[in-house]
Protein backbone atom coordinates (compact mmCIF):
# COMPACT_ATOMS: atom_id res chain seq x y z
CA UNK A 1 0.00 0.00 0.00
CA UNK A 2 1.11 3.25 -0.78
CA UNK A 3 2.28 5.65 1.99
CA UNK A 4 -0.22 8.94 2.69
CA UNK A 5 2.21 11.47 1.38
CA UNK A 6 3.16 9.39 -1.92
CA UNK A 7 -0.81 9.05 -2.41
CA UNK A 8 -1.52 13.22 -1.82
CA UNK A 9 1.07 13.61 -4.58
CA UNK A 10 -0.25 11.34 -6.97
CA UNK A 11 -3.71 12.94 -6.73
CA UNK A 12 -2.30 16.59 -6.64
CA UNK A 13 -0.25 15.49 -9.87
CA UNK A 14 -3.74 14.42 -11.74
CA UNK A 15 -5.63 16.78 -10.59
CA UNK A 16 -3.30 18.63 -12.65
CA UNK A 17 -2.83 17.27 -15.48
CA UNK A 18 -6.67 16.96 -16.04
CA UNK A 19 -6.65 20.85 -15.52
CA UNK A 20 -4.60 21.35 -17.92
CA UNK A 21 -5.82 19.19 -20.11
CA UNK A 22 -9.50 19.80 -20.05
CA UNK A 23 -8.12 23.65 -20.09
CA UNK A 24 -5.13 24.06 -22.18
CA UNK A 25 -4.35 21.39 -24.21
CA UNK A 26 -8.23 20.29 -25.82
CA UNK A 27 -8.98 23.93 -26.21
CA UNK A 28 -5.66 24.82 -28.37
CA UNK A 29 -6.44 21.27 -30.05
CA UNK A 30 -9.78 22.96 -31.01
CA UNK A 31 -8.32 26.40 -31.94
CA UNK A 32 -5.89 24.39 -33.94
CA UNK A 33 -9.09 22.22 -35.86
CA UNK A 34 -11.04 25.42 -36.33
CA UNK A 35 -8.32 27.07 -38.27
CA UNK A 36 -8.46 24.41 -40.89
CA UNK A 37 -12.50 24.65 -41.71
CA UNK A 38 -14.66 26.66 -43.45
CA UNK A 39 -16.73 29.85 -42.15
CA UNK A 40 -20.72 28.99 -42.19
CA UNK A 41 -23.19 31.92 -41.88
CA UNK A 42 -25.41 29.73 -40.21
CA UNK A 43 -23.14 27.98 -38.07
CA UNK A 44 -20.12 30.00 -37.82
CA UNK A 45 -18.00 27.08 -38.93
CA UNK A 46 -18.66 24.04 -41.07
CA UNK A 47 -16.61 20.77 -41.09
CA UNK A 48 -15.06 21.40 -44.77
CA UNK A 49 -10.92 21.17 -44.66
CA UNK A 50 -9.27 24.11 -46.05
CA UNK A 51 -6.07 25.83 -46.13
CA UNK A 52 -7.50 29.01 -47.18
CA UNK A 53 -7.52 30.27 -43.87
CA UNK A 54 -3.73 30.36 -44.16
CA UNK A 55 -3.15 31.36 -47.36
CA UNK A 56 -4.94 34.94 -46.99
CA UNK A 57 -2.48 35.78 -44.26
CA UNK A 58 -0.41 36.20 -47.38
CA UNK A 59 -2.89 39.28 -48.36
CA UNK A 60 -1.07 42.70 -48.43
CA UNK A 61 -4.01 43.95 -46.20
CA UNK A 62 -3.08 41.62 -43.13
CA UNK A 63 0.76 41.71 -43.79
CA UNK A 64 0.74 45.52 -43.51
CA UNK A 65 -1.48 44.96 -40.75
CA UNK A 66 1.13 42.54 -39.42
CA UNK A 67 4.52 44.73 -39.88
CA UNK A 68 2.38 48.03 -38.48
CA UNK A 69 1.35 46.48 -35.26
CA UNK A 70 4.94 44.25 -35.07
CA UNK A 71 7.04 48.05 -35.82
CA UNK A 72 4.77 50.00 -33.23
CA UNK A 73 5.68 46.95 -30.44
CA UNK A 74 9.23 47.17 -31.04
CA UNK A 75 9.54 51.09 -30.98
CA UNK A 76 6.87 50.72 -27.14
CA UNK A 77 9.67 47.64 -26.52
CA UNK A 78 12.53 50.34 -27.51
CA UNK A 79 11.10 53.34 -25.35
CA UNK A 80 10.37 50.75 -22.56
CA UNK A 81 13.76 49.86 -22.18
CA UNK A 82 15.13 53.25 -22.18
CA UNK A 83 13.11 54.43 -19.65
CA UNK A 84 13.52 51.13 -17.37
CA UNK A 85 16.85 50.50 -17.61
CA UNK A 86 18.41 53.72 -15.58
CA UNK A 87 14.83 53.30 -13.51
CA UNK A 88 16.05 49.78 -12.35
CA UNK A 89 19.33 50.56 -12.16
CA UNK A 90 18.62 53.24 -9.87
CA UNK A 91 15.93 50.93 -8.10
CA UNK A 92 19.06 48.26 -7.31
CA UNK A 93 21.31 50.57 -6.37
CA UNK A 94 19.17 52.54 -3.81
CA UNK A 95 19.46 50.98 0.10
CA UNK A 96 17.39 48.23 0.91
CA UNK A 97 14.76 49.76 3.12
CA UNK A 98 13.86 52.06 0.46
CA UNK A 99 13.23 49.03 -2.59
CA UNK A 100 10.43 47.11 -1.31
CA UNK A 101 8.06 50.01 -0.79
CA UNK A 102 9.30 51.33 -4.45
CA UNK A 103 8.64 47.99 -5.67
CA UNK A 104 5.44 48.15 -4.15
CA UNK A 105 4.50 51.55 -6.17
CA UNK A 106 5.70 50.14 -9.03
CA UNK A 107 3.35 46.75 -9.20
CA UNK A 108 0.29 48.69 -7.67
CA UNK A 109 -0.89 50.21 -11.18
CA UNK A 110 -1.51 45.60 -11.63
CA UNK A 111 -4.73 46.39 -9.11
CA UNK A 112 -6.14 48.45 -11.29
CA UNK A 113 -8.03 46.84 -14.44
CA UNK A 114 -5.71 47.71 -17.94
CA UNK A 115 -8.79 49.08 -19.70
CA UNK A 116 -9.69 51.57 -17.24
CA UNK A 117 -6.00 52.58 -17.20
CA UNK A 118 -6.34 53.18 -20.67
CA UNK A 119 -9.25 55.40 -20.09
CA UNK A 120 -7.67 57.85 -17.41
CA UNK A 121 -4.94 57.88 -20.22
CA UNK A 122 -7.12 59.13 -23.24
CA UNK A 123 -8.89 61.50 -20.68
CA UNK A 124 -5.60 62.52 -19.28
CA UNK A 125 -4.37 63.26 -22.94
CA UNK A 126 -7.26 64.24 -25.35
CA UNK A 127 -7.76 67.58 -26.73
CA UNK A 128 -9.91 68.80 -23.85
CA UNK A 129 -7.65 67.20 -21.03
CA UNK A 130 -5.58 68.08 -18.12
CA UNK A 131 -2.42 67.98 -19.94
CA UNK A 132 -3.49 70.65 -23.19
CA UNK A 133 -4.92 72.53 -19.99
CA UNK A 134 -2.25 72.89 -18.24
CA UNK A 135 0.22 73.63 -21.48
CA UNK A 136 -2.42 76.16 -22.24
CA UNK A 137 -2.93 77.75 -18.79
CA UNK A 138 0.73 77.94 -18.69
CA UNK A 139 1.07 79.80 -22.26
CA UNK A 140 3.66 76.95 -23.91
CA UNK A 141 1.06 76.49 -26.83
CA UNK A 142 -1.71 78.35 -28.16
CA UNK A 143 -3.83 75.58 -29.37
CA UNK A 144 -4.66 71.47 -28.18
CA UNK A 145 -2.21 69.16 -28.89
CA UNK A 146 -3.49 66.65 -31.27
CA UNK A 147 -2.22 63.94 -29.76
CA UNK A 148 -5.20 61.30 -29.66
CA UNK A 149 -5.30 59.06 -32.49
CA UNK A 150 -1.89 58.70 -33.98
CA UNK A 151 0.47 55.83 -33.84
CA UNK A 152 2.13 57.77 -31.25
CA UNK A 153 -0.72 57.95 -28.84
CA UNK A 154 -0.86 53.90 -29.36
CA UNK A 155 3.01 53.60 -28.23
CA UNK A 156 2.55 55.81 -25.58
CA UNK A 157 -0.55 53.75 -24.12
CA UNK A 158 1.72 50.34 -24.78
CA UNK A 159 4.31 52.10 -22.90
CA UNK A 160 2.00 53.22 -19.93
CA UNK A 161 0.50 49.67 -19.27
CA UNK A 162 3.79 47.53 -19.99
CA UNK A 163 6.61 49.18 -18.40
CA UNK A 164 6.54 47.58 -15.11
CA UNK A 165 7.39 44.19 -17.29
CA UNK A 166 10.58 45.59 -18.31
CA UNK A 167 11.33 47.48 -15.03
CA UNK A 168 10.40 44.09 -12.84
CA UNK A 169 13.23 41.44 -14.97
CA UNK A 170 15.71 44.34 -15.62
CA UNK A 171 15.56 44.89 -11.44
CA UNK A 172 16.12 40.81 -10.66
CA UNK A 173 18.81 40.83 -12.87
CA UNK A 174 20.52 43.90 -12.06
CA UNK A 175 19.96 43.40 -8.05
CA UNK A 176 22.20 39.92 -8.83
CA UNK A 177 24.99 42.06 -10.52
CA UNK A 178 28.62 41.19 -8.87
CA UNK A 179 30.34 44.23 -8.09
CA UNK A 180 33.71 42.94 -7.82
CA UNK A 181 33.38 42.82 -11.76
CA UNK A 182 33.03 46.60 -11.47
CA UNK A 183 35.59 47.18 -9.06
CA UNK A 184 37.95 44.94 -10.54
CA UNK A 185 37.27 47.33 -14.05
CA UNK A 186 38.00 50.35 -12.24
CA UNK A 187 41.48 48.84 -10.98
CA UNK A 188 41.96 48.32 -14.79
CA UNK A 189 41.75 51.73 -15.56
CA UNK A 190 38.28 51.60 -17.14
CA UNK A 191 35.87 54.51 -16.75
CA UNK A 192 32.00 54.49 -15.64
CA UNK A 193 31.06 54.00 -19.33
CA UNK A 194 33.45 51.33 -20.34
CA UNK A 195 32.26 49.71 -16.93
CA UNK A 196 28.76 50.05 -18.29
CA UNK A 197 29.29 49.20 -21.69
CA UNK A 198 31.63 46.33 -21.08
CA UNK A 199 30.42 44.72 -18.20
CA UNK A 200 27.17 45.80 -16.74
CA UNK A 201 24.96 45.45 -20.28
CA UNK A 202 26.26 41.88 -20.75
CA UNK A 203 25.74 40.84 -17.74
CA UNK A 204 22.42 42.29 -17.60
CA UNK A 205 21.77 41.06 -21.08
CA UNK A 206 19.21 38.21 -19.94
CA UNK A 207 17.16 40.39 -17.84
CA UNK A 208 17.00 42.75 -20.78
CA UNK A 209 16.41 39.64 -23.41
CA UNK A 210 13.70 38.60 -20.81
CA UNK A 211 11.75 42.77 -20.28
CA UNK A 212 11.81 43.06 -24.36
CA UNK A 213 9.89 39.80 -24.73
CA UNK A 214 7.82 40.23 -22.01
CA UNK A 215 6.97 43.64 -23.40
CA UNK A 216 6.65 42.95 -26.87
CA UNK A 217 4.99 39.52 -27.74
CA UNK A 218 2.01 41.02 -25.34
CA UNK A 219 2.20 44.74 -27.40
CA UNK A 220 1.12 43.13 -30.60
CA UNK A 221 -2.21 41.69 -28.82
CA UNK A 222 -3.36 44.65 -26.78
CA UNK A 223 -6.70 45.59 -29.21
CA UNK A 224 -7.98 48.02 -26.72
CA UNK A 225 -4.86 50.01 -26.88
CA UNK A 226 -5.30 50.61 -30.16
CA UNK A 227 -9.25 50.96 -30.19
CA UNK A 228 -8.73 53.86 -27.59
CA UNK A 229 -5.57 55.63 -28.27
CA UNK A 230 -5.36 55.04 -32.08
CA UNK A 231 -8.39 55.04 -34.20
CA UNK A 232 -8.99 53.22 -37.30
CA UNK A 233 -5.89 53.64 -38.87
CA UNK A 234 -3.43 52.01 -36.07
CA UNK A 235 -4.76 48.61 -35.59
CA UNK A 236 -2.18 45.94 -33.87
CA UNK A 237 -2.65 42.36 -34.67
CA UNK A 238 -4.90 42.08 -31.81
CA UNK A 239 -7.29 44.42 -33.14
CA UNK A 240 -7.81 42.01 -36.35
CA UNK A 241 -8.19 38.43 -34.31
CA UNK A 242 -10.91 40.42 -32.49
CA UNK A 243 -12.82 41.59 -35.16
CA UNK A 244 -12.85 38.56 -36.69
CA UNK A 245 -14.00 36.76 -33.99
CA UNK A 246 -16.73 39.69 -32.63
CA UNK A 247 -17.69 41.57 -35.92
CA UNK A 248 -16.80 39.46 -38.98
CA UNK A 249 -18.03 36.07 -36.92
CA UNK A 250 -15.18 34.41 -39.46
CA UNK A 251 -13.91 32.34 -36.40
CA UNK A 252 -11.73 30.29 -38.63
CA UNK A 253 -9.95 32.82 -40.51
CA UNK A 254 -9.35 33.98 -36.86
CA UNK A 255 -8.21 31.06 -35.18
CA UNK A 256 -5.59 31.32 -38.05
CA UNK A 257 -4.39 34.48 -37.77
CA UNK A 258 -3.92 33.56 -33.35
CA UNK A 259 -2.59 30.59 -34.56
CA UNK A 260 0.55 32.15 -36.47
CA UNK A 261 0.98 34.86 -33.82
CA UNK A 262 1.71 32.04 -31.32
CA UNK A 263 3.89 30.77 -33.76
CA UNK A 264 5.83 34.04 -33.94
CA UNK A 265 5.80 34.33 -30.02
CA UNK A 266 7.14 30.27 -29.89
CA UNK A 267 9.80 31.58 -32.25
CA UNK A 268 11.03 34.59 -30.03
CA UNK A 269 10.74 32.74 -27.23
CA UNK A 270 12.86 30.26 -28.65
CA UNK A 271 15.46 32.81 -29.72
CA UNK A 272 15.50 34.50 -25.98
CA UNK A 273 16.45 30.65 -24.82
CA UNK A 274 19.63 30.12 -27.01
CA UNK A 275 20.61 33.84 -26.52
CA UNK A 276 20.31 33.01 -22.68
CA UNK A 277 21.92 29.36 -23.07
CA UNK A 278 25.29 31.62 -25.35
CA UNK A 279 25.59 34.38 -22.71
CA UNK A 280 25.66 31.67 -20.11
CA UNK A 281 27.90 29.47 -21.58
CA UNK A 282 30.18 32.82 -22.71
CA UNK A 283 30.26 33.97 -18.78
CA UNK A 284 31.44 30.57 -17.93
CA UNK A 285 34.43 30.45 -20.57
CA UNK A 286 35.33 33.99 -19.21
Amino acid sequence: MKPPRKRFQNIIITIIVAWLMLFVFIPNLMIIGTSFLTRDDANLITMVFTLENYTRLSDPLYASVLLHSLNMAVIATLCCLLIGYPFAFILARLPEKIRPMLLFLLIVPFWTNSLIRIYGLKIFLSTRGYLNEFLLWTGIIDDPLGIMYTSQAVVLGLVYILLPFMVLPLYSSIEKLDNTYLEAARDLGANKWQSFIRIVIPLTMPGIIAGCLLVLLPAMGLFFVADLMGGAKNLLIGNVIKSQFLNIRDWPFGTATSICLTLVMGLMLFVYYRAARLLNKKVDLE
